[in-house]
C-alpha cells in the first residue's frame, strides 16, 4: 500500500499498475477473511476525516446513529499511543491519498501531442479499481460519499484524457463508475430507492439550492422561484449559472459545502468550467437506471461488435482491463443483480454473432464493381444478398414513451440455392433472429479476404441491426401463419419476410438522420440467419428486462441469498414459516417397508389396519405440526417435537373400466437420501440436487414434479433446462408416471427428438383436445344405441349434453324408482364428459 502511494521514482508507474491491479484482487477477495480484515480498516468509518470539516458535519447531522459512532471513535482513538494513531491515519488516507495521486497523473495527460501510455494504462486500472469498490456495499458504504468529496468524477469528465483517441476505454469506464457513483441504493442500510425516492432525493437537492439563492444570492432570484421542472435540466441550469464569475461560482459551492470556504487555509483555485460543471452535474435532472435499460436496444450493431474494449478478441492477452461488469459474490440489489447479468449474456451474445457475421460475409466474398456497386462473389449457406428491403409499418409510441411501439418491415431475397439449402431459409419460424448487413467494399473484384488484417476495413462493413421473424408472405402479400399442416408451395426463387425491427434502435437512428446522417435502412444488401439453437437471445434479454419492471421478482426468503447477504441454509424447507404438515405422497413408495426404511429416524403410525397400508400413502409430520403450534403461542405443546409420520392410505378414484384408464405408477424403490431431496422439492424452500451422473437425480427431479402435480392441481409448474436432450429426458420420464397428458406442454425446439409418437407442441395439444372430443362422442353414440334413442346427438358437446340431461338422468331415475328390491344397493358409474 506505502509502494502503490510512492513518488520519490523508486517504483515505476508500470509497477504502481501492477500494485493497483493487486488491490482491485483484494478488494474482490473479500471472502478471504485475512483480506477481509485489511480492508475493513481502508473502508469504515474512519476515513470520512478526509471529508471537509463542514462535509462531515453535514453528514453527521444528516445521519445521528452515525455521529454517536464518530463520537465513540474519536474518544477511542484519544487513548491510542502515536504508533498505533499513525498506522491508523495511513489506513484512513489510503484511498484519499490514492485519489489525489491518480488526480495529478490525470492533470499530466495533454489534449493533444504525444502522450505517456503507461500513464494511460496506470488511469484505467485505476478506475477500474474504483468501479469494484463502488459495486460492493461493504466497500463502497462509506467510500462513496470520501469520492463525492473528491470530485473524482468531475475530474475526469474535464480531463484531456477523455477527449484523445486512446481515452475510450477510459470513457466507459468513466460511464460505469458514474454509474455507480449514482446507483438508486441507501449506501449505509443497502436498501434499493425506488423511482419516488430517487425523485424526492433529486427535489430535496434542487429545492435546497433554491433556497439558499434566494436568500444568500440575489443574483439567481429568478432561478429560486422558478418550479423545479423549469431548471433542473442541463441547459437550464447553465443558463442560470453561467453567467456568473468564478468567485461567485465558489460561493456557491462552499455553501453547498462542495468545496472549503473563502478564506479556509484548505481554499483551492478551481477554473470557472470546473465549477459549472461541479454544481450542474449534482442538480440536474437524470433519468432513471430503468427508463436508460428500457429504452436499450436489444440487438447488437456495429459500435459494439467491433468494439474491442467490450468484446475482446480471440487473441486477447488479459495485460488490459475491460469496461464489462462483474459477477461477485454479493450484488448491491437486485435491479444490479440482474443488470449485471443482462450486459455480460447480451455481451457473451455479441461475441458469438460477430463471429458468424465474418464467416458469412467473408464467404459471400463482397467486392467493389466497375460501376462502384456491391459484387458478392462467393455463396454462403447462413446468408444471401438483399434484393428490396423497405419500412412497412412505423406504430405510435406507446403512453409516455418516445420510441414507436413497434416497426415492421419486408425484406426480399432470391433463393437461387440447393433445394436443401432453400428449405432451410423457408423454415424461418416466427421469432426467430436475423441480421440485416451493410457492406461497402472498396476492394477490386478478385482480391483475396485475409485473416490476419482487421475485417471490417476489408470488407467494406458499415451497419449491423438486427431483426425477428413475423413469417414469411405468400404470393397475396400476407404473412402465412403456422398451422398444423405443411406450408403452402410458392412458385419461384424469391422469398419476402415480414420481420420486426427495434424499436428503441429505430428511433436512434431516425434521430440521426433528422441531424443529417445516413438513413441505415435504405442501405442493407445482406440478410443472415443463425443456427435456431444458438439463437435465443432475444428472449432471453427480454425476459430480464420484464424482469427488472416487475417490483417482486423473487420470495422474501431467497432475495437476501441471491444478492450473496445471510445464511445459504435459511432457505432449506426446515425453516420455512409456511412448511406443509400433510401431503400426498401418492406412488412414491412401494410398499409399506420401503416407506419405513426410508425415514430410519421416525415412527410410523396410522388408524388402520396393518393389512391395509398400501400405497399412494398420505403423510402427516408430527413435528411440523408441533413446531407450528408452539409458534402459535400454544403452552400446551411445549415438549419437544417427536420424528413420528402418521401414515393414511387413500384409494384412488376409478377412471374407468379400460386398461388404459389404470393410472401409472413409479417403479423405482428411491433410498432415504433420495426421498429427503423429493421431500424437500415438495415444500417452500429452495431445492438442490447435487450428484455424479447415475445417481437418480432425473428420477427424483421427476417424481418431486408428479408430487406437485398431485397435491397443488391447481398450480402450474414451469421446467427449465440448459440443453434440449435434458429436457427431453425429463419430458419422456413425466409421460411415464400419473400425469395426464393433456396438462404437458412442451415449448421451444428439440421437440422432434422426444421418444414418442405424441406431439406435444402447442399445436400437437389442439389435436390431443380435438381427438379426445371425437373419442367421448364416440362414447356417447354407443351410449345413445344402446338406450335406443333416436337422433344425432353425438354430433357435438352441447348436444351431448342434452342428451345426457333430459335421456341418461331419466333412465337412471326410472332404474331407482322401478326396483323391486327397496334394500337394494345399486353403485352406478359415470362417465364424466367434459363440455368445452
Amino acid at each position: 500500500m506505502e509502494s502503490s502511494l510512492s513518488d520519490d521514482g523508486d517504483i515505476s508507474l508500470q509497477e504502481q499498475t501492477h500494485l493497483l491491479l493487486f488491490l482491485n484482487h483484494c478488494f474482490n477477495s473479500l471472502e478471504v477473511d485475512v483480506i477481509r480484515q485489511e480492508v475493513q480498516k481502508v473502508v469504515s468509518l474512519q476515513m470520512w476525516e478526509c471529508l471537509l470539516p463542514s462535509r462531515l458535519e453535514q453528514e453527521l447531522k444528516t445521519t445521528p446513529r452515525l455521529k454517536k459512532i464518530w463520537t465513540a471513535l474519536q474518544k477511542r482513538d484519544a487513548k491510542a499511543d502515536d504508533g498505533t494513531r499513525a498506522s491508523q491515519r495511513f489506513a484512513r488516507h489510503f484511498l484519499h491519498d490514492l485519489i489525489q495521486k491518480f488526480l495529478k497523473i490525470l492533470d499530466t495527460i495533454p489534449v493533444t501531442g504525444s502522450a505517456d501510455m503507461s500513464k494511460v494504462r496506470y488511469c484505467e486500472r485505476f478506475m477500474e479499481l474504483m468501479v469494484d469498490i463502488q459495486a460492493l456495499l461493504h466497500t463502497r458504504r462509506f467510500f462513496n460519499t470520501l469520492l463525492d468529496n473528491a470530485h473524482l468524477v468531475t475530474h475526469c469528465i474535464r480531463s484531456g484524457l477523455r477527449q484523445r483517441d486512446e481515452g475510450h476505454l477510459f470513457d466507459q469506464l468513466l460511464d460505469m463508475l458514474k454509474f455507480y457513483a449514482g446507483f438508486e441504493i441507501n449506501d449505509l442500510t443497502g436498501e434499493a430507492f425506488t423511482d419516488h425516492d430517487m425523485t424526492n432525493l433529486h427535489y430535496n437537492k434542487i429545492s435546497s439550492l433554491q433556497k439558499a439563492a434566494f436568500k444568500h444570492f440575489g443574483e439567481l432570484r429568478r432561478f429560486s422561484l422558478s418550479n423545479v421542472a423549469s431548471v433542473d435540466t442541463r441547459d437550464s441550469l447553465l443558463k442560470h449559472f453561467g453567467s456568473l464569475d468564478t468567485e461567485k461560482l465558489y460561493e456557491i459551492a462552499a455553501y453547498l459545502h462542495l468545496v472549503p470556504p473563502v478564506g479556509d487555509e484548505q481554499q483551492q483555485s478551481f477554473s470557472k468550467d470546473f465549477l459549472l460543471e461541479l454544481l450542474i452535474s449534482r442538480h440536474e435532472r437524470r433519468p432513471s437506471q430503468l427508463e436508460a435499460l428500457n429504452e436499450m436496444p436489444l440487438y447488437p450493431t456495429e459500435e459494439i461488435l467491433w468494439d474491442e474494449n467490450i468484446v475482446p478478441t480471440e487473441y486477447f492477452s488479459g495485460e488490459g482491463c475491460l469496461a464489462l461488469p462483474k459477477l461477485n459474490l454479493q450484488f448491491l440489489t437486485l435491479h444490479d443483480y440482474l443488470l449485471r447479468n443482462f450486459n455480460l449474456f447480451r455481451l457473451e451474445t455479441t461475441y458469438e454473432i460477430r463471429q458468424d457475421i465474418e464467416d458469412q460475409v467473408r464467404r459471400l466474398k463482397p467486392w467493389k464493381s466497375e460501376d462502384g456497386g456491391c459484387y458478392f462473389g462467393g455463396w454462403a449457406r447462413m446468408a444471401q444478398p438483399i434484393m428490396g428491403f423497405s419500412v412497412v409499418e412505423v406504430a405510435k409510441p406507446n403512453i409516455g414513451e418516445k420510441q414507436p411501439s413497434s416497426v415492421r418491415a419486408d425484406v426480399m431475397v432470391t433463393l437461387s440455392v440447393r433445394r436443401e439449402v432453400k428449405k432451410e431459409w423457408e423454415a424461418l419460424r416466427k421469432h426467430d433472429v436475423a441480421f440485416l448487413v451493410t457492406v461497402r467494399p472498396t476492394r477490386q473484384i478478385g482480391t483475396p479476404f485475409l485473416l490476419k488484417e482487421p475485417f471490417v476495413p476489408q470488407a467494406g462493413l458499415l451497419y449491423v441491426r438486427g431483426c425477428e421473424i413475423e413469417g414469411m408472405l405468400d404470393t397475396e402479400g400476407k404473412v402465412i401463419e403456422e398451422g398444423i399442416g405443411p406450408p403452402p408451395e410458392l412458385p419461384g426463387a424469391t422469398r419476402t419476410w415480414r420481420v420486426w425491427l427495434d424499436g428503441n434502435q429505430y428511433q436512434k437512428d431516425m434521430e440521426k438522420v433528422s441531424q443529417g446522417g445516413e438513413d441505415v435502412y435504405e442501405t442493407f444488401n445482406i440478410l443472415i440467419r443463425r443456427k435456431p439453437k444458438e439463437n435465443n437471445f432475444k428472449a432471453v434479454l427480454e425476459t430480464i428486462r420484464d424482469l427488472m419492471n416487475t417490483e417482486c421478482v423473487v420470495p422474501a426468503w431467497l432475495h437476501d441469498i441471491i444478492l450473496g447477504y445471510g445464511d445459504p441454509a435459511s432457505a432449506h424447507y426446515s425453516k420455512m414459516p409456511k412448511q406443509v404438515a400433510t401431503m400426498d405422497w401418492n406412488d412414491t413408495f412401494l410398499n409399506m417397508e420401503h416407506l419405513r426404511s426410508s425415514f430410519p429416524h421416525h415412527e410410523t403410525s396410522s388408524a388402520v389396519d396393518e393389512s391395509m397400508l398400501k400405497p399412494p400413502f398420505r403423510l402427516t409430520f408430527k413435528e411440523v405440526k408441533e413446531s407450528k403450534k408452539r409458534k402459535a403461542g400454544d403452552k400446551t405443546e411445549e415438549a419437544s417435537a417427536r420424528k413420528e409420520i402418521f401414515v393414511e392410505p387413500h384409494v384412488i378414484p376409478n377412471r374407468g373400466p379400460y386398461l388404459y384408464n389404470q393410472p401409472k405408477k413409479n417403479a423405482i424403490a428411491f433410498t432415504p437420501t433420495q426421498i429427503e431431496a423429493i421431500r424437500s422439492g415438495m415444500q417452500p424452500g429452495l431445492t438442490m440436487v447435487v450428484g455424479p451422473p447415475g445417481t437418480g437425480k432425473t428420477d427424483v427431479a421427476v417424481q418431486i414434479i408428479s408430487n406437485i402435480y398431485h397435491n397443488f392441481p391447481d398450480q402450474r409448474t414451469l421446467i427449465v433446462t440448459h440443453s434440449n436432450q435434458a429436457l427431453n429426458q425429463l419430458f419422456e420420464k413425466i409421460i411415464a408416471l400419473d400425469i395426464d397428458e393433456r396438462h404437458l406442454l412442451r415449448l421451444g425446439h428439440g421437440e422432434e427428438a422426444l421418444e414418442t409418437e405424441k406431439d406435444f407442441s402447442r399445436y400437437g395439444r389442439v389435436n390431443y383436445v380435438l381427438a379426445k372430443r371425437l373419442e367421448l362422442l364416440a362414447e356417447v353414440a354407443r351410449l345413445q344405441e344402446s338406450l335406443g334413442v333416436s337422433g344425432d346427438v353425438s354430433y357435438t358437446c352441447e348436444t351431448a349434453g342434452h342428451f345426457f340431461l333430459y335421456q341418461v338422468k331419466i333412465e337412471l331415475y326410472l332404474l331407482f324408482t322401478n326396483s323391486e328390491t327397496k334394500q337394494e344397493k345399486y353403485s352406478v358409474q359415470l362417465l364424466d364428459v367434459d363440455l368445452f
